[in-house]
């Protein structure tokens, strides 16, 4: 499902302002035990009388999803984010539970984690086995719509690089079920056990990614297009391209802060394809080890420069993708709001470094859920 597929069709392609939706999910938590809670149905139900279709199940029963409409502008997206995690915080409230919205879940069994009733997830179950035993895992999507499929992969290939840097700035999952991983996105180490996930391979044109598509279908790897699990990915049926990298954000203007960033470095890549630019081809291997330092260090310790390939301090690389997508960000008019929350992120520390400073004030787990609990929906 995709934010982008919702919208009346056609849709207008706008160079200068393309429409862009967010999807998040969610874990559910027992507020008195603070572990992780495999009523996720009740919430949906309940949420679904206001939001409709716009809030669903996940794979498994700890987990909730929710999207917003396509938006124009990152005001309308923000004040959508912000309805959408104040409608489902209290359903679930109403149903005596609590949301959180962490990479991964704190605490509580979670391994293996109960499995949504669903023919699909039954097949992918038969097939993929042992993987879903970690799937109780939440990520940020992001999708920006684009005039066609052949754009949206040659797009994809310029994102490449910038990839791990989005897994700095949103990292939020430092802890699994009661035990400190060292790392500021574990789920995305989680997550890059499957056959077809993380960094998305470069492709020269969109036959050559159907192709790669098809073989990997007649290999048993995809039971659908919807397991092409890949961080960046086009849309099966609609011109869009969906960004998936990143744990999901701590907070609703996190949410939108990404947002953002990843709308004007598709407009930035689409730039450059026009002019034939086949982007860079960053080598897998070197692609996977910017991951690994994105995702242990977050802000806090070093990462590759997308531009040099260079392990530079961390904090200074929000200044580097900046310089990269100033124009698309002038473009939109989020310029200002982009700076502004990025310097603000360097000062309060990923949704990871918050989660640790709950946790080191008195040493308990519970009040880390409780952080997490409070911040999807802040008290105004």
């Amino acid at each position: 499902m995709t934010a982008i597929v919702d919208a009346p069709q056609p849709v207008p392609f706008d160079a200068l302002c393309p429409l862009m939706g967010v999807e998040e999910e969610y874990l559910v938590v027992d507020p008195v035990t603070r572990e992780v809670s495999p009523w996720a149905a009740r919430v949906v139900t309940r949420a679904a009388a206001e939001m409709g279709d716009r809030v669903c199940a996940e794979i498994t029963r700890l987990q909730v999803e929710a999207k917003t409409a396509p938006c124009a502008g990152i005001g309308e997206l923000e004040r959508q984010l912000r309805e959408m995690r104040r409608a489902v915080a209290a359903a679930a409230r109403e149903e005596g539970l609590a949301l959180v919205a962490s990479g991964t879940p704190v605490l509580g069994e979670a391994v293996p984690p109960p499995i949504t009733e669903d023919p699909r997830y039954e097949i992918g179950i038969a097939n993929y086995r042992s993987l879903h035993d970690e799937q109780s895992i939440c990520a940020g999507h992001v999708h920006v719509h684009l005039p066609d499929r052949e754009r949206a992969v040659l797009v994809g290939n310029h994102l490449r690089p910038w990839l791990p840097v989005l897994i700095a700035l949103m990292a939020n999952s430092p802890y699994w079920t009661g035990r400190d991983t060292g790392y500021a996105s574990w789920r995305t180490l989680s997550w890059g056990k499957w056959p077809v996930a993380g960094p998305p391979p470069y492709f020269g044109s969109l036959d050559e990614f159907d192709a790669t598509i098809a073989a990997l279908t007649e290999l048993g790897a995809l039971v659908d297009p919807g397991t092409i699990f890949w961080d960046v990915r086009p849309s099966a049926r609609l011109p869009t391209l969906e960004v998936r990298v990143t744990d999901v954000p701590a907070t609703a203007e996190e949410s939108a802060l990404l947002a953002a960033i990843v709308r004007a470095l598709v407009m930035v890549s689409l730039e450059k394809v026009e002019r034939g630019d086949p982007g860079p081809r960053l080598a897998a291997e070197r692609l996977r080890v910017a991951y690994w330092r994105a995702a242990r260090d977050g802000l806090d310790g070093h990462g590759a420069d997308p531009v040099t390939g260079r392990l530079r301090p961390a904090d200074e690389l929000p200044e580097v993708l900046l310089a990269h997508i100033r124009p698309g960000l002038e473009a939109t008019g989020d310029l200002e709001l982009v700076t502004e929350r990025l310097a603000r992120l360097r000062v309060t520390g990923t949704g990871a470094a918050r989660q640790r400073a709950a946790h080191a004030r008195r040493g308990l787990f519970p009040d880390v859920v409780d952080h997490l609990i409070d911040t999807l929906v802040p008290v105004s």
